[in-house]
């Protein structure tokens, strides 16, 4: 197993041990959330920008898909009437999404991280579905490969460091008192 998947999951699961210590047994809320989401990337086909190629047969660049996954603490602030505040952190990473286009002017691949605190109001907090709303901004690392796409050395950058923004919504379902899903 890849030294990447196993630090994955030893995370996932210490995580997932220490929530079930951190819950607030004497209130009906829950105090401390975590959730892990799998899936996959999609991004689409863009072109390249001032392409120095006019001639190219497909000036595009065409993105894998890569698998993604994203961890999520949230902590419970408070409730006002049928809606509830959580502060929360989600991380989101993808390792690798590969690269192509005809021209041999990109990087190989590309891999992200983004962490951004932000806070989430749920509406019918204390029952079992709860629709959500997120909004936050923080941190994304962008690494490039230092190899082209067909061969060579990546002249160009191979970190990038920036702000994002984080939106989102969604659906919690309780099944349980203390375990549910995020849709």
């Amino acid at each position: 197993m890849p030294a990447k998947r196993s630090v994955v999951i030893v995370v996932f699961l210490l995580i997932l041990g220490s929530s079930t210590r951190a819950q607030d047994f004497s209130n009906s809320e829950l105090v401390n959330q975590v959730s892990v989401t799998g899936g996959r990337a999609l991004v689409s086909t863009t072109s390249i920008v001032n392409d120095p190629y006019p001639s190219d047969p497909d000036p595009r660049i065409h993105f894998g898909n890569p698998a993604t996954i994203a961890f999520n603490y949230g902590r419970f602030l408070g409730s006002y009437k049928t809606f509830g505040f959580n502060a929360e952190l989600p991380v989101a990473v993808y390792f690798r999404m590969d690269l192509n286009t005809y021209e041999n002017q990109i990087p190989k691949d590309i891999g992200a991280l983004f962490l951004t605190p932000s806070l989430r109001v749920s509406a019918f907090s204390a029952n079992s579905v709860n629709p959500w709303v997120s909004v936050g901004g923080g941190y994304g690392r962008f690494r490039e490969s230092s190899e082209r796409n067909f061969y060579g050395p990546n002249p160009g950058q191979t970190g990038t460091n920036t702000g994002v923004v984080q939106f989102g919504a969604g659906l919690d379902v309780w099944f349980w008192r203390r375990w549910g899903a995020r849709f």
